[in-house]
């Protein structure tokens, strides 16, 4: 990068920070910080609905399968639009009807109306650790950016990556901070545009260009690399089935559904992302990969496409499209710890300590709750190689706990409160002993197939067990 590049990728970013600080000045309540004032368009959520979840840490993991598998690689994205089209579906009118009757804030208060408060509880606690672990992803994601585009030579001793690893979490954790969901929602949106235009209309053509045509890059791969089928069914079904239940389960997307008006346009949003998720994103991603193959061989796939851009692109456009890249890294990121800070702000701390605080005290420690799980997403993020299994890891946890007393909420009558715990906390604490103990699984399978079926089992039996645990808003739900 040259200066006229640190300049423009300087100027973006102090932009987006005065973003944040221009809504701090106008978050007056939690429901400002965390839900938007539920007036927010389809447009505006279902672009950041996808910045949120591809323009961080997959947009750089996508990369990565790109580089190391081709165009196989895109299924990754293909279970998004399946996730967000089945949300719409049969989700969204269901939480819609609850949301308007009783103004939730959080994927927890859902299961407080549908269960208990003590299966809230669980699930607040899960869903705050995983977003925790998923903050780290883009933290790690944001960091290898910076190391592969930006860091020429680290100072005080330190390696690019782990500098780089310092500076982006200060970024990140800073304007989260200070922003909150709506600043989130509309910086996304300009920041998805800028990304998916630059690396359309700058990164491919100019990739394509220096690798000769596509005559050149065939040339230069494997032909595997060019077929759909280069994965196998393992594969996909792990990514499938860790990945398409978290449209059940995100805090983040709870966030969005009740920051939108009504159900048609919560709907309206959902179909945009999945869309915008498969085929538009998932393509560009492996393509880009596939390029930094060939113009870098030889590094870690996951900064192949960072390395790329900054081989590849012309003064000034370099600055813009890092920039960019970075924004939606910022974009997933902030989402994700205003997420978990929200698990902890409304579903722990205003259940008890905070019980009878003034609307300024919550806010303020909403804020305060921020700023600590951001410090611990860099610390987190320190421990991991790949952006991807931070990423992976955290859905995992999520998914195995929640999906199965979250799909029972929805459309199983007999689903009882203390099934519902015991599924969550089994399923859940299963899966993380196997993903830390790096249990090698029958059949290759993740862990999270192992978890979702003993949360499956446990929900069952002890629903039938205790019929008479079902709590008040059942119908509600389930004739919705």
């Amino acid at each position: 990068m040259t200066i006229v590049d640190y300049f423009i990728f300087g100027t973006y970013m102090l932009v987006v920070l005065g973003v944040g600080y221009y809504f701090y000045r106008k978050n007056e309540t939690a429901e400002d910080y965390y839900v938007g004032g539920r007036n927010i368009s389809a447009g505006h959520i279902g672009l950041s609905i996808v910045a949120t979840d591809v323009g961080g840490g997959f947009s750089i993991g996508l990369g990565g399968l790109g580089y190391a598998m081709g165009l196989s690689g895109s299924w990754l994205l293909f279970t998004g639009l399946v996730g967000a089209w089945l949300s719409a579906v049969f989700i969204i009118p269901k939480i819609k009807l609850l949301d308007k009757k009783h103004g939730m804030m959080t994927y927890p208060d859902f299961l407080r109306h549908r269960y208990s408060p003590r299966v809230a509880l669980v699930a607040a606690v899960i869903s705050g650790i995983g977003y925790l672990g998923f903050t780290s992803g883009q933290i790690l994601a944001g960091a290898k950016l910076m190391a592969g585009s930006v860091i020429k030579t680290a100072p005080f001793g330190m390696t690019d990556l782990q500098f780089s690893l310092y500076v982006i979490g200060v970024i990140i954790v800073g304007y989260t901070v200070l922003g909150g969901l709506k600043a989130v929602i509309y910086t996304d949106t300009i920041q998805w545009i800028i990304l998916l235009s630059g690396l359309t209309f700058f990164g491919v053509p100019f990739a394509l260009h220096e690798v000769g045509g596509l005559s050149g890059l065939k040339a230069a791969l494997p032909d595997g690399h060019f077929n759909l089928t280069n994965i196998s069914f393992i594969q996909f079904f792990n990514w499938f089935i860790t990945i398409v239940p978290i449209w059940l389960v995100a805090m983040t997307l709870y966030q969005r559904m009740f920051a939108t008006r009504n159900v048609k346009e919560a709907k309206r949003a959902w179909y945009i992302a999945g869309v915008f998720e498969y085929p538009i994103m998932a393509f560009i991603g492996v393509i880009l990969g596939m390029f930094a193959r060939v113009v870098v061989p030889g590094v870690d796939p996951e900064m192949g496409v960072p390395m790329l851009l900054k081989t590849v692109l012309p003064i000034g456009l370099t600055g813009i499209i890092v920039a960019s890249y970075f924004s939606a890294i910022m974009s997933t990121a902030d989402s994700c710890v205003i997420a978990s800070s929200g698990n902890f702000v409304n579903d722990l701390l205003e259940r008890s300590w905070l019980k009878n605080a003034s609307r300024k005290r919550v806010m303020r420690w909403s804020m305060i709750t921020t700023l600590i799980v951001g410090a611990l997403a860099i610390l987190i993020a320190g421990q991991f190689t790949t952006v991807l299994d931070a990423i992976l890891y955290a859905y995992a946890f999520m998914v195995s706990g929640l999906f199965v007393p979250t799909l029972g909420a929805y459309f199983w009558k007999k689903g009882t409160a203390a099934g519902a715990f015991w599924g969550m906390i089994l399923g859940g604490g299963v899966t993380l002993v196997l993903l830390i103990a790096g249990v090698e699984m029958p059949w290759q399978l993740d862990p999270t197939f192992y978890g979702i079926v003993i949360s499956a089992i446990v929900f069952y039996i002890i629903s039938i067990a205790k019929p008479d645990e079902t709590e008040n808003e059942v119908p509600e739900v389930l004739d919705a």
